[in-house]
């Protein structure tokens, strides 16, 4: 990192290395260094200076595969919270293991949540009765989300040529024809150790899951290739060159929603479109470089997709938790709370 004009900015080795490992997250170093021209002790250590100054991680989190095969549910919640109570809300929220994402936007709602659940009468007895019973909540709009047509891990920062992105796709974790299973209690361990560090050894994740590395290996080698589990290397939205996050809710006709998403997501700014079920049946978060542009973003997206009616729009003011990671006000990683579906209550 170094400062320009006042501010800290990911150099060009920086940004090199973070795109790298958007790529291919659980690379080895060597691999890593080979790609991007730079030997492996440099990468390391470039790497180990930017997640100690919470610039940038590596994080892992359930696949929308899993939701989508009938196993868990993916739900984004509205919350409205008396005055003064929004930062207790808020931390107590971010606590939750399956409350992946937590910020503070502007606009009709204080906080939108995402929220992991492993089926839906368990998302159902969360929301009514530890949602709904904490103090300091005034209201809570849930929608569910049907399909996901694209998500962080597929946003990149572009640093790298096309010579390299092809050395690193070939080696990268891809996700095979493996039929999707029900997971078992390691298998969730696995997920919610990765989730913190997603670049975690073998080695390592077994001896925090009490297991053997070869058993991990077959695990976590069988979540990826079933596309159970996605690794997405964030960095620090300052350090971007799109430190805001816009967040749209859309509309548009039921036989057109999936032409409509793929033309979305074609977009480079979008880290997120979801098909919703609600009074909307699009969300899209982007990245945008301004509160200027925001608007700007959303004039081109109806130009390209015209077919798409913007119906609300809202600003992260602080994304208070992302991927199971928590951020201070200004973006930084300062620490991560495991994702676990398990800790949903179960169906009454």
């Amino acid at each position: 990192m170094v400062q320009e004009s006042g501010r800290m900015v990911l150099d060009d080795l920086d940004q090199a290395l973070v795109h790298a490992l958007q790529i291919a997250p659980r690379a080895g170093w060597a691999r890593i260094g080979a790609a991007i021209g730079v030997d492996p002790v440099t990468v390391a250590r470039r790497w180990t200076r930017l997640t100690e100054a919470g610039a940038a991680w590596v994080s892992c989190h359930p696949a929308p595969v899993v939701a989508e095969s009938g196993q868990g549910c993916l739900a984004f919640v509205e919350v409205d919270c008396a005055n003064g109570r929004l930062s207790a809300v808020a931390r107590a929220l971010t606590a939750e293991p399956h409350v992946v994402a937590v910020e503070h936007v502007s606009g009709g709602r204080d906080l939108l949540l995402t929220v992991f659940a492993p089926r839906l009468s368990a998302l159902t007895h969360w929301v009514t009765h530890r949602l709904g019973a904490l103090e300091g909540i005034v209201a809570t709009r849930t929608h569910l989300a049907s399909t996901v047509y694209t998500e962080g891990s597929r946003w990149r920062l572009r640093a790298l040529d096309a010579e390299q992105i092809a050395r690193l796709t070939d080696t990268s974790p891809g996700r095979a024809d493996a039929p999707v299973f029900e997971l078992t209690d390691l298998d969730h361990a696995l997920l919610a150790e990765l989730s913190v560090d997603g670049r975690a050894g073998h080695r390592a994740l077994a001896e925090r899951c009490g297991t053997s590395p070869d058993t991990v290996r077959r695990r976590v080698n069988r979540l990826f290739a079933a596309g159970m589990a996605q690794t997405r290397c964030e960095v620090a939205r300052p350090l971007s060159e799109w430190p805001v996050s816009l967040i749209l809710w859309g509309r548009a006709a039921p036989g057109d929603l999936r032409a409509v998403a793929e033309q979305v997501t074609g977009a480079r700014e979008v880290r997120l479109c979801a098909g919703v079920i609600g009074r909307h049946n699009l969300k899209v978060i982007a990245w945008v470089r301004s509160l200027d542009d925001a608007q700007r973003f959303e004039v081109r997206l109806a130009e390209r997709v015209p077919a798409l009616t913007v119906v609300d729009r809202a600003v992260a003011l602080w994304p208070m938790k992302l991927n199971g990671h928590l951020l201070d006000e200004r973006g930084y990683r300062t620490g991560a709370v495991p994702i676990d579906v398990r800790g949903v209550a179960p169906s009454a």
